[in-house]
């Protein structure tokens, strides 16, 4: 008896610990994992299929998993900076868990892998150019002429800017896309909202944060620098409408250029054809207020 009810209550506790499993999303990750004798799998698409029903099976027992990305140059990074035998199962195990704290990782719902991948993916470049951006703010130092922190005052001053962006929004979904062009890449951020009705809307923390700190950059390195905003009212109806960066204020475009900012591809440049029942609109003027930086720096 006793030991039946000792197996419950361990098979109760297994239900309430969060797992994370490492997830190699693509065939080069793949195979550069497969230089490790332990590393028991030679098809991507069958690790792929593995992964999926162990994710079914965990979750089918009331265990909570995330999915982390899995990279393998980290991983080796990692071993070598812990003293680690990178062809371990347990070094894979002590990096996994590594990445549950430092990581993107995303939470599996049951959603299906072809879903869950794109998702991962996208959470990893996310979180790759808000760090990127920040390091950038970070190593501007101080404006020569009146000694202010250049990166700091760019982010108060962009998240007023944002804040003033986000309050011309109607009510319905939102979409906000800020870029900024840098070298060797343009960064890019969104910022999503869905169902915003009057006053102060429901934002993603993350997603402002990092829109807020790609904008900042645009600011403080004087880099071209854009906002796009659409909208899409409870009657269905979508608009679109942006700004430029100019010095430390946003200027709205004409409609022109934002249908010229809207269908073109940000990486190869191409027009995309227009979707139907969209409006390109003159956004309002965004004012004057807010902290502004005040520095001289070029």
């Amino acid at each position: 008896m006793a030991h039946t009810q000792n197996h419950t209550l361990r098979r109760v506790l297994r239900r309430e610990i969060a797992g994370t499993i490492g997830l190699l999303t693509d065939e080069e990750d793949f195979r550069a994992m497969r230089r490790y004798r332990t590393f028991a799998f030679d098809d991507h698409g069958a690790y792929l299929a593995q992964v999926e029903t162990l994710l079914k099976t965990l979750a089918a027992q009331g265990s909570h998993t995330t999915v982390a990305l899995f990279d393998p140059e980290e991983y080796a990074e990692f071993c070598a900076e812990s003293g680690l035998e990178p062809d371990t199962p347990l070094s894979r195990t002590r990096f996994t868990a590594r990445l549950a704290v430092t990581g993107p990782t995303i939470p599996y719902d049951g959603q299906p892998l072809d879903q869950l991948v794109p998702d991962l993916v996208d959470e990893a470049v996310r979180q790759a150019t808000w760090e990127y951006a920040t390091t950038l703010l970070s190593r501007i130092g101080s404006c020569a002429t009146c000694g202010e922190d250049i990166g700091r005052a760019s982010f108060v001053r962009a998240a007023h800017l944002v804040a003033r962006a986000v309050d011309t929004a109607s009510p319905g979904d939102l979409h906000l896309v800020c870029s900024v062009s840098t070298v060797p890449d343009t960064l890019v951020a969104a910022l999503r909202t869905e169902g915003r009705t009057e006053g102060i809307p429901d934002l993603d923390e993350s997603e402002a944060l990092e829109l807020t700190t790609v904008l900042a950059l645009g600011i403080a390195t004087r880099s071209a620098c854009g906002l796009v905003m659409r909208t899409t009212a409870p009657d269905g109806t979508d608009r679109v409408y942006g700004w430029r960066l100019r010095g430390e204020d946003l200027e709205p475009l004409t409609a022109g250029e934002v249908f010229d900012a809207y269908c073109t591809d940000m990486e190869s440049g191409d027009l995309v054809s227009p979707e139907s029942g969209v409006d390109y609109c003159v956004p309002p003027d965004l004012g004057d207020g807010g902290a502004r930086t005040g520095h001289h720096r070029h």
